[in-house]
């Protein structure tokens, strides 16, 4: 489980839940986050990485996120309310469709991504699969992907 591998000078990280104990992993990196985070959640409920993500933007770094309008309103438990409690830049999308990312960018290095909705049913119950890649030009393009749908979002 967990395989790390590094392809043409990138490192990635593999997980699989619910038996590779992703949410460990993600918690791990955003509690370890220098100086940014940013997110596109489709379903965002789990309260650990909710917490983390608060308590870094009060350690003063710069966090942003923007999350499915209809997940927002259909979710028992979901974590946007207490963003904007905070009063943090996390908003809903603003497209049509779905915004159906579940993507977090560390200090604009590090991508978590893959079909792992940030949720206690894909940690302990759905088959799902998260890379994690170390690299800042594979995080430049998730940056554009979120500049462009948080360009679109509900002020």
């Amino acid at each position: 489980p967990n395989p790390e591998v590094s392809i043409d000078g990138t490192d990635m990280e593999v997980y699989f839940s619910p038996d590779d104990g992703v949410a460990d992993r993600i918690y791990e990196i955003l509690t370890d986050a220098d100086e940014s985070i940013y997110f596109m959640a489709f379903s965002f409920t789990t309260d650990e990485f909710g917490e983390a993500i608060r308590e870094q933007a009060q350690n003063g770094l710069t966090v942003a996120g923007v999350m499915e309008e209809q997940q927002v309103k259909s979710n028992i438990g979901t974590e946007y309310d207490f963003f904007k409690q905070a009063e943090l830049d996390v908003f809903l999308d603003g497209n049509e469709g779905q915004m159906h990312h579940k993507t977090m960018i560390v200090d604009e290095r590090i991508v978590i991504t893959g079909s792992y909705n940030f949720s206690r049913s894909a940690e302990i119950r759905n088959d799902e699969n998260v890379v994690i890649f170390y690299n800042e030009k594979i995080a430049d393009f998730f940056l554009d992907e979120f500049q462009r749908v948080y360009e679109q979002v509900q002020r």
